[in-house]
């Protein structure tokens, strides 16, 4: 996939203050949605208070088309990254039931050669007296010395018999613990075996309905663009700029009073609150093409839409490589903070493009947007985010 604006240059950067304008349309199917057709929009046209219904009929079908999408993508974030968390568990398992069943090969081989060693010591011990042996040579003895000598001496491999014996009990012990832990290991890794299977299918599932639902809105988003531009006698470009622009707004403000919500509950518990942080994982989600240098220059072209130069580029740079390395599919695996931006909730990109998810263009022009509307430009963004700990912007 190349790094393409999937909405326009604006239509990405609504989702990234607050995706909290759009209802939330939980997995219904954008087929669902009704949309107006064009006889109704030429039907409107001819009367003001008719065309002004239609064109709030239009937007509503716009966001709920968007939010219908936001659901399912959302659905295949959150199940790609559990499947990755199942394959980790299961390649941890596997390592630990591998190393287990060594240790309880090599502890085996120990046994067997500390309980040989104890029968040849026995046997040396006890064995008949018409092979001079130890015991035949005491039993013979006329010196005194002599005798006590070698009473000492079988006294001495007595002792060695036994500790023999003794270490060859623990081995023996030893090397059934370890099978014991392997076995149990080995059930443990078929069992994350299993369920890694299940996930990663749920996962592909999941990818495939958000892949059909954001290609389903796309296609009409485009056409009730071109409506809402037909009904006021504008542009879809410009249908599109206004409307991200709305929802920013609205996003923001809603942001922000959250974000007092949670000042205030924090202050009155005496809790520290935290907030931000950068992308600690990167989910194998399908149709993502991770490529910060594409997406650097994609952004670099981007930023003159909002009147910045390259000072406001070099801090956005700065921004975005310490908020997610500039990759498309960093994930804060804590706060649910997704794509180059870090959008939180991820599902809020949906309002510039329905492929949020995979699409990086998207993602950039949902974060320049958001910057635009909450600091102004990029250089602020970056000056807010080095003056709180942690960081965040």
């Amino acid at each position: 996939m190349r790094l393409t604006p999937s909405r326009g240059l604006f239509v990405a950067a609504a989702v990234v203050v607050g995706a909290l304008v759009a209802p939330v349309v939980t997995a219904a199917p954008a087929t669902a949605t009704e949309y107006p057709s064009w006889q109704d929009v030429q039907r409107a046209k001819g009367n003001e208070q008719t065309k002004q219904t239609e064109i709030a009929r239009v937007q509503a079908a716009l966001e709920a088309a968007q939010a219908a999408a936001a659901a399912k993508s959302q659905a295949a974030l959150v199940a790609s990254e559990q499947a990755d968390r199942a394959e980790a568990e299961l390649t941890a398992a596997t390592q630990a039931a591998t190393s287990l069943q060594a240790q309880a090969d090599q502890a085996a081989k120990t046994a067997d050669r500390a309980q040989q060693r104890a029968g040849q010591l026995a046997a040396n011990l006890y064995r008949d007296g018409s092979s001079n042996e130890m015991t035949t040579r005491i039993a013979t003895a006329k010196n005194p010395d002599q005798l006590l000598y070698q009473l000492g001496a079988l006294d001495q491999l007595s002792s060695t018999w036994a500790g023999v014996m003794d270490d060859a009990s623990v081995a023996a012990k030893t090397a059934s613990s370890l099978h014991d832990q392997a076995t149990r290991a080995e059930d443990e890794r078929a069992d994350l075996a299993d369920a890694a299977e299940t996930k990663a299918s749920a996962a592909k599932d999941a990818e495939a309905a958000a892949d059909a639902a954001v290609d389903d809105t796309q296609a009409h988003s485009d056409e009730l663009y071109a409506q809402l531009a037909s009904l006021k006698d504008t542009t879809a470009k410009t249908e599109e700029r206004y409307q991200l622009g709305q929802r920013v707004a609205a996003q923001k403000a809603e942001q922000l009073r959250k974000r007092q919500a949670a000042a205030e509950a924090a202050a009155a518990a005496s809790t520290p609150t935290t907030s931000g942080g950068s992308g600690t994982s990167y989910p194998s989600t399908g149709g993502v093409v991770v490529d910060p240098a594409g997406a650097q220059a994609y952004a670099r072209s981007a930023i003159g839409a909002y009147g910045w130069g390259s000072d406001q580029f070099s801090c956005l740079v700065s921004l975005w490589t310490q908020e997610s390395g500039w990759r498309a599919n960093a994930l804060n695996a804590s706060s649910g903070a997704y794509g180059i931006p870090q959008s939180l909730p991820a599902e809020k990109m949906s309002a510039a493009g329905a492929d949020w998810r995979t699409n990086a263009a998207t993602q950039i022009n949902w974060g320049l947007a958001y910057i635009k509307s909450a600091y102004g430009s990029p250089c602020g963004a970056w000056s807010h985010e080095m003056g709180v700990n942690p960081h965040w912007y």
